[in-house]
């Protein structure tokens, strides 16, 4: 009797301990996920690295009669000042969130984002009224003088700059996940993972 007695006092014991502490895990296993997707969520942002570029763009065109001895000649001097950016938008980032394995899988990264604000200026407008600028030849201009910034980007460390704001940006899902004890799996092969493993 005295046996059976110890019994329930222990599944009492048992049942008031299950009650009091199971639901508080729960609660902090819940609060911890939210603090991960909401962390995550404030990531939705343009990470963009800029730079300000001038070419200076030469145009010349020339119609020819009677076997070259007459010519009428067209040019133009061309600057263009750019506001260039590049940037990241983190509102394209694909990722999955796994609460029950603690992992978070980075699936895909956007690609850059070029914004190019030209200032396109005729220095030098030459014209003869047998070989005048149609529209069409000023808007190819214009074309070509962008095109050109396009190239020096191309050369410059805008793009690295770039790139290196957006692993920063990356790497605070790191620090969260390290903070929490989750995992980040990386699948886009971008090893951006690898600058933050050491």
């Amino acid at each position: 009797m005295r046996f059976l007695k110890y019994i329930a006092i222990f599944l009492f014991g048992f049942l008031i301990a299950k009650f009091w502490y199971e639901p508080k895990v729960e609660n902090h296993k819940q609060e911890e996920i939210k603090v991960v997707v909401h962390a995550i969520k404030n990531m939705s942002k343009l990470v963009v690295s800029s730079g300000t570029f001038s070419e200076v763009y030469n145009y010349s065109d020339s119609k020819k009669y009677f076997y070259n001895y007459l010519s009428f000649d067209k040019k133009a001097i061309v600057t263009v000042n750019a506001k260039v950016e590049v940037g990241y938008d983190l509102s394209k980032l694909e990722i999955q969130i796994d609460s029950v394995k603690k992992k978070i899988y980075i699936n895909k990264i956007p690609k850059e984002e070029i914004v190019i604000s030209p200032n396109v200026k005729y220095f030098d407008l030459q014209q003869s009224s047998f070989n005048t600028f149609s529209k069409r030849e000023l808007n190819k201009i214009n074309e070509k003088s962008i095109e050109k910034i396009k190239e020096t980007i191309e050369v410059t460390n805008l793009k690295k700059d770039a790139k290196t704001r957006l692993f920063e940006e990356l790497s605070k899902i790191y620090q969260l996940s390290n903070i929490y004890n989750w995992k980040v799996v990386d699948n886009t092969n971008s090893g951006f993972l690898e600058r933050f493993k050491d």
